[in-house]
């Protein structure tokens, strides 16, 4: 590096410096190289927190390494031949502050409140109770659903059935109606989509369910689909439904 690079020759834009970083804060800032270094605290001070009396500024390299501390308020940026790429490191001075001490960086060192499992479980209230007690309400587990889940929403749907399928009202054919171990216990709905709106060719999971061109196919659960029938005057009339499906 040359022992005197031509002042701020590498700046863009011209007499600005640009991307300085608070160390551990990360902030970036445009300054002038007429700032002063007083100055320049004061515009840290509002985007790091730390005091103006507790400040200590270096400017350090791309590398990290330190170029020049900036000891002397009156003075302007430029009197410290910065680059642009330059880092502002920001050592808080003050032993109470937050950013002091490394806090910021290393959570390790900050204090955390700790309980064992057995003062947990005696507490009236937490949220391990309140999860097993929402979990009973409302069982998801596949294990808890009987083989013939939802097999009533089926007693309408039939193989030929045009039909309508949540969410999107996208339309297709009914090509499968019946249970899908692979996708989970319980009646499914396999639907020929009439555009390509599905996500494969019948087959889910190395099973063929039906025939379809690739990505025509779903499978969902029969809540989700509409059946349409076709009423005496041609039109058609929407029957049924609610929805769930893979």
């Amino acid at each position: 590096r040359a022992t005197n690079p031509p002042a701020l020759a590498r700046i863009s834009p011209p007499a600005w410096i640009s991307s300085l970083m608070a160390a551990g804060v990360g902030v970036s800032a445009l300054l002038c190289s007429q700032t002063t270094v007083e100055a320049l605290k004061e515009k840290l001070w509002k985007k790091t927190g730390t005091a103006v009396g507790s400040m200590r500024l270096e400017l350090r390299d791309e590398a990290g390494a330190r170029v020049a501390d900036l000891d002397r308020d009156a003075a302007p940026l430029a009197a410290y031949s910065p680059y642009d790429g330059y880092r502002l490191h920001i050592i808080d001075l003050d032993p109470s502050s937050v950013t002091s001490g490394g806090w910021l960086e290393d959570t390790s060192l900050v204090e955390k409140y700790t309980i064992s499992d057995e003062a947990y479980d005696k507490l009236g209230t937490n949220f391990r109770k309140f999860k097993e007690k929402m979990v009973s309400k409302n069982p998801v587990s596949d294990d808890k659903q009987s083989d013939n889940h939802m097999e009533e929403l089926c007693a309408n749907i039939k193989v030929g059935d045009r039909c309508e399928v949540e969410p999107g009202a996208k339309r297709g054919t009914v090509k499968f109606v019946g249970r899908a171990e692979a996708l989970g216990r319980g009646f499914w709905v396999g639907v020929q989509y009439d555009e390509p709106l599905g996500k494969h060719d019948g087959m889910v999971k190395g099973v063929r369910f039906f025939e379809c061109p690739q990505g025509h196919g779903a499978i969902v659960r029969p809540e989700k689909v509409k059946v349409l029938a076709t009423s005496r005057k041609g039109t058609h009339l929407m029957m049924k439904t609610r929805y769930s499906g893979v």
